[in-house]
């Protein structure tokens, strides 16, 4: 039997439907963005921007008010030195809301290890050096307490970390029994513990050793956050937990190694606070957690996970230095400060919300 011939036989029912089909290519929709979508565009590739043209012109501004009075050497150095902290614990907190999570005990753990520094050192006659390792140890066991607890436990980070922030706070004080270590005493038997605190001179800017460890901190997590694996899996949870659970990436273990070495990266600052403030204070860097998070928001690193950048929230707790010394020049009320920094936080979350729907 001959096959039907396919010009002549009869189409099939499924085939009627052709004769009306579209004929036309597909095309896409190539229309010319706005300035404004490009301005978007860029800004959601590269979220430190915000932050570094907030902190120029904010510069800008102060510089145009107080004229050499804030553009010297000394002024400008200054603000390094008073957001060193902040800086180094904005880091740890940096780590933890990538992963689409928050730490309300970076501050506490701070604190807690600079105690633990100082008085293993004076009361238990510990060598400093090893003292300080302690301290150390100290600040990542909280922070592996933290991991485990969200990880493993699936405990809200924010629940975790609230408790996590009253039992250190706690604790800090039960040890130190309120009491301080004195300047003097560190001086004299465990210089090392104000290490970060001694100034390096150069013309007429002054650093402090502290400012220097805060910026090559700032530095190792830029390029590791970048360029490794672990910093790609940090955004990858931070993104989309799920997703990098299917992808390969074990989401518990990246968990709990983030928040250890958030733990870690604050009982360092704990360490840089001594050499800042040049004794062992049982009350001293109380707010960091709300400081950190403020230089985190303001730097344009989502509070969704996934998006931002170190060098973001490092803009954003220069911004916050910038103004507190600016407007302390100028003379105004402290408050307007607060106010000040208050609109910052709450634009800055505005921009990320606009920002975040060009991905959308």
């Amino acid at each position: 039997m001959q096959p039907a011939n396919p010009e002549t036989r009869a189409p099939q029912e499924f085939e009627k439907v052709l004769s009306s089909s579209a004929t036309e290519v597909a095309s896409f929709d190539r229309h010319e963005r706005t300035p404004l979508e490009r301005f978007q565009h860029f800004l959601h590739s590269s979220p430190a921007a915000v932050a570094l043209i907030v902190l120029v012109m904010s510069v800008a501004i102060f510089g145009a008010i107080l004229g050499g009075k804030f553009f010297s050497a000394f002024t400008l150095t200054l603000i390094l030195q008073q957001v060193a902290i902040v800086g180094i614990v904005g880091a740890a907190q940096t780590l933890v809301i990538l992963t689409a999570g928050i730490d309300l005990s970076v501050g506490a753990i701070m604190v807690l290890s600079s105690v633990v520094m100082g008085q293993f050192a004076f009361r238990y006659g510990l060598p400093p050096e090893l003292a300080v390792i302690c301290g150390l140890g100290v600040g990542a066991f909280c922070g592996f307490i933290n991991g485990v607890l969200v990880a493993r436990m699936k405990l809200p980070p924010f629940i975790v970390t609230l408790g996590m922030w009253q039992i250190v706070l706690a604790t800090n004080f039960l040890f130190s029994a309120n009491e301080t270590i004195r300047s003097q005493d560190i001086d004299a038997n465990a210089p090392i513990l104000k290490f970060f605190g001694e100034n390096l001179r150069l013309g007429g800017a002054v650093l402090t050793y502290g400012v220097i460890a805060m910026l090559l901190l700032v530095a190792i997590l830029w390029y590791v956050l970048n360029h490794t694996a672990w910093g790609r899996h940090v955004y990858a949870v931070g993104d989309d937990a799920d997703a990098a659970e299917l992808a390969g990436v074990n989401v518990k273990r990246m968990l709990i190694s983030v928040y250890t070495l958030s733990g870690l990266i604050c009982a360092f600052a704990g360490w840089v606070l001594i050499g800042r403030i040049g004794s062992v204070s049982p009350t001293a860097g109380q707010f960091a957690n709300i400081e950190s998070i403020t230089a985190v928001v303001i730097g344009g690193i989502s509070l969704f996970g996934g998006r931002g950048s170190v060098l973001g929230m490092i803009f954003g707790a220069l911004i916050v230095g910038v103004f507190q010394l600016g407007l302390r020049l100028i003379g105004t009320d402290p408050q307007w400060t607060y106010l000040l920094i208050g609109v910052l936080i709450i634009a800055a979350v505005g921009i990320d919300q606009w920002i975040r729907k060009v991905a959308g």
